[in-house]
């Protein structure tokens, strides 16, 4: 169920009506908006008698939510969500660009590859201190030592550190050393990570399940922002399908599809999404085309001797390219009124 306040809705208006829904052992999630706040209520076993609520002061509307997902959707915030991340954004006019290594191996490329993410404006670093992997022997990530590697990218560029939590004990770390937590493809319906994640108060980058419909990812960002955390940005970053061309097959009409439905921004992720570095870059401009949030790249400083994922890296100098092109298109976007927070 979704309650719209009236646009001069005061404070203690808007109280009186989340103590009304707590008192009868629901969940209230205020979302104020550019001119009006809406209140979603979670945690119904059934129908809920909306006319409780028509009659309290401030109330303009009780409305009956009849999809599988209540917070994520338009109903209860027109307005998209911009995800603050201290100085940094996702979701406004400014295209946030995410970029690292896959993992983060040792000091000296981890340096060597942020420096190139810094000279080229990006405000995120990427960079997995643990790696979920398909084989037991291939390399899971450096663990403990990984973090002070991290902590000292952060203290020394300036960047803000987004890496993967593989199981609940991992985002405590986060939350200590880290900006973002990131739920990887694998763990998209691990469902108590999801809660753990929704009761920090750090962003979650949610990326798609590698068989995901858009109903099942939108419904595992559901189980964040039930937990209490809005904060909830959407990463698209491909599907497994027939396709062998491609290592997965980057699915671009799920960014318009979600703008239609859900308030979350949304990036791409061109990476794994081909498999293949020739392929990154026109994907990446394809996804900013489609109006994209932003773009999550893997770069390394040498490619050919990366640990994880080296097909997919991008070289210094390729990132460099790919960073001018989105950028040229999403600047043509703007001018044509198609960019930033009003990308269809």
């Amino acid at each position: 169920m979704l309650i719209v306040m009236k646009p001069g809705a005061t404070t203690r208006e808007i109280d009186a009506v989340l103590n009304v829904i707590e008192a009868i052992g629901l969940r209230a999630h205020a979302m104020p908006g550019a001119t009006r706040t809406a209140i979603g209520i979670t945690g119904n076993q059934g129908p809920i008698d909306g006319r409780r609520f028509e009659n309290l002061p401030g109330v303009v509307e009780v409305i009956r939510v009849t999809k599988p997902y209540k917070l994520i959707t338009l109903d209860l915030r027109p307005e998209k969500t911009v995800v603050r991340v201290g100085d940094a954004t996702i979701g406004d006019s400014d295209l946030a660009i995410i970029a690292g290594p896959c993992a983060i191996e040792s000091r000296e490329q981890a340096f060597a590859v942020a420096e190139a993410v810094r000279r080229s404006g990006a405000r995120f670093f990427r960079g997995c201190v643990w790696k979920p992997r398909t084989s037991p022997y291939t390399f899971q990530g450096l663990g403990d030592k990984g973090w002070e590697i991290m902590a000292e990218i952060r203290d020394e560029f300036g960047l803000k550190i987004v890496t993967e939590a593989v199981e609940e004990s991992h985002v405590d770390l986060i939350e200590k050393h880290s900006d973002v937590i990131q739920i990887g493809a694998r763990n998209m319906q691990n469902f108590s990570l999801l809660k753990r994640a929704g009761r920090s108060k750090l962003p979650v980058l949610l990326k798609r399940g590698m068989a995901a419909t858009l109903e099942e990812w939108l419904l595992a960002a559901e189980y964040i922002m039930a937990e209490g955390n809005y904060n909830v940005v959407l990463c698209e970053r491909g599907v497994r399908t027939f396709a062998q061309h491609t290592r997965n097959t980057l699915d671009l009409a799920s960014v318009p599809a979600i703008r239609r439905i859900s308030h979350l921004p949304v990036i791409v992720d061109p990476s794994h999404g081909t498999g293949t570095a020739y392929m990154v870059t026109p994907l990446a401009r394809a996804g900013v085309a489609v109006g994209a949030d932003g773009l999550m790249v893997e770069v390394h400083n040498q490619p050919e001797l990366s640990l994880s994922d080296s097909a997919q890296a991008l070289t210094f100098s390729q990132y460099a390219q790919l960073i001018e092109e989105v950028h040229t298109i999403r600047n043509v976007m703007a001018a044509n009124g198609h960019g930033g927070s009003n990308a269809t």
